[in-house]
């Protein structure tokens, strides 16, 4: 990165076409990783909310049949 060749942080950020706040929220998630554990970790979350909604499909579906088999 620039900024470890002396270019000061302002420039990077208009170079970058982002703000300050959008620069460090990233630091802090991604701070440390390589591009490619960064884009691993995205692939993740991505994988990650896709099973959440699976499982929140099937216990519908599993609420849905019990209340078929004993109604109230």
């Amino acid at each position: 990165m620039d900024l470890g060749k002396g270019t000061n942080a302002p420039d990077v950020y208009r170079r970058l076409g982002i703000s300050q706040q959008t620069y460090y929220r990233w630091r802090t998630k991604f701070g440390g990783m390589n591009p490619k554990m960064a884009n691993q970790l995205q692939e993740f979350q991505k994988e990650n909310s896709r099973l959440k909604k699976l499982m929140a499909d099937q216990a519908l579906g599993i609420l849905i049949l019990k209340e078929a088999v004993h109604p109230n």
